[in-house]
């Protein structure tokens, strides 16, 4: 094992979401005491006398790593090739006059190395897993997750074991295929893939990356927070809409925005907007409802999001109260229509959990909920590439023609 395992004098160690007691620094998933997940803990005293505004001014990496003094790694470890981090963020002037909302933002996260938000989670995971001296890296996923650990560990001599619905889209599977991972398509639902994922690292020894599960997934994505708030020159959005799966990219944001607030980078700290799909709503329900998480069917046209028990909800719901943010819940069609308004307004393609943000402010919208004068940020998670079948049937098919009449008959009937 490396000597990397002990902390870095900025990482004070984990606190458990449930139980709230404190552990020490070291290979660790989830609480020893109760099971909940984990949080790390940082020294915020002794960073404040290493990170500033000025400090990043002068920072060259146009990428995740740029913000390496605010992770919990050593600053000695090589980072990992492929690009990741640093999206961009979209002035969205077309749609947001549209909709009244002058200083809308949109986070392109599509953008990544594999085209999603999970390659922050991966990047981080896989230096930690490097940092421990393991071999052998295994995640459970929809496609995103896996395709990102896939691609960020070759060339690591990591090896990684992905194990994936096999419902899980052509391309996305794809990806995990190209480059040399061993991919188990389990025969079930991602919570039966994420079961199976747990067995085997105990069985075999392997490190799991799993989300809401291995605690570093969250410190890749609040990376996110960290980027919008100083492309926004150290401001932070006032409300920053949000897709929910399992409900640790709500609860990684909010930890962004939470450390640039206490290291006295930004000087509010956002709302947050949960917004969840129909049929895995379960995040969405728990917190307009009594605080209890049910399972949900998990039936839904965004893979991305089909979650039946959401693994990280307690830290996400802890983030909507925090923040006193609000949580949605959008239909298929309501995806469908907002991955139509994201490329035809804004030229995004987004796959329909990357587009789930963006039918969350859109039905904000209607229900006139949404403030004017407030600077509002979208995240979109993840590119439409990855999901070529659901953008067909939001876009539609190709007009067929073969002679100019029938060219002429379809100009007519299109307004051309």
């Amino acid at each position: 094992m490396s000597s990397d395992r002990r902390p870095p004098r900025h990482v004070l160690g984990y606190r458990c979401f449930g139980c709230m007691r404190e552990h020490d620094f070291k290979p660790l998933y989830d609480c020893p005491h109760c099971g909940s997940n984990l949080d790390l803990v940082y020294d915020y005293p002794l960073l404040k006398k290493k990170v500033s505004r000025k400090s990043f001014e002068t920072e060259p990496k146009r990428s995740l790593w740029r913000y390496s003094a605010l992770l919990p790694l050593s600053p000695a470890l090589p980072h990992l090739t492929p690009h990741v981090g640093w999206t961009p963020l979209y002035a969205s002037r077309r749609l947001g006059r549209k909709l009244g909302l002058p200083r809308l933002f949109l986070k392109d996260d599509g953008r990544n190395a594999t085209a999603s938000l999970k390659d922050r989670a991966s990047a981080v995971v896989l230096m930690r897993a490097q940092a421990l001296g393991e071999k052998t890296v295994c995640a459970a996923s929809t496609g995103n997750a896996a395709a990102s650990l896939a691609c960020l560990a070759a060339g690591t001599g990591l090896r990684t074991v992905l194990f994936v619905p096999q419902s899980t889209p052509e391309a996305k599977l794809a990806q995990l295929m190209i480059f040399g991972a061993e991919v188990l398509a389990v025969d079930g639902t991602y919570d039966d893939a994420f079961a199976l994922s747990l067995k085997a690292s105990s069985e075999f020894g392997w490190h799991n990356r799993n989300t809401g599960y291995n605690p570093f997934t969250r410190e890749g994505k609040k990376t996110a927070a960290y980027e919008l708030c100083e492309q926004l020159d150290w401001q932070a959005p006032d409300l920053v809409f949000v897709p929910v799966a399992d409900g640790n990219i709500l609860s990684g944001l909010w930890k962004g925005f939470k450390d640039l607030h206490a290291l006295g980078l930004i000087d509010n700290l956002p709302k947050l907007a949960a917004v969840q799909v129909q049929g895995a709503d379960s995040i969405q329900r728990a917190f307009d409802g009594d605080g209890t998480v049910t399972p949900a069917s998990g039936q839904t046209i965004a893979d991305s999001m089909s979650v039946r028990r959401p693994k990280d909800a307690e830290a996400a719901l802890a983030a909507l109260r925090q923040s006193i943010g609000d949580a949605y819940v959008v239909t298929d069609e309501e995806v469908l229509e907002a991955m139509r308004v994201l490329a035809k307004e804004e030229g995004l393609f987004a796959e329909p959990a990357g587009a789930a943000a963006m039918a969350g402010l859109l039905k904000a919208a209607k229900l006139g909920k949404l403030d004017s004068t407030e600077r509002i940020a979208v995240l979109v998670t993840g590119s439409g590439l990855k999901d070529s079948r659901s953008a067909l049937k939001a876009a539609g098919r190709p007009a067929r023609v073969s002679t100019l009449a029938e060219l002429k008959r379809h100009v007519r009937k299109a307004g051309l």
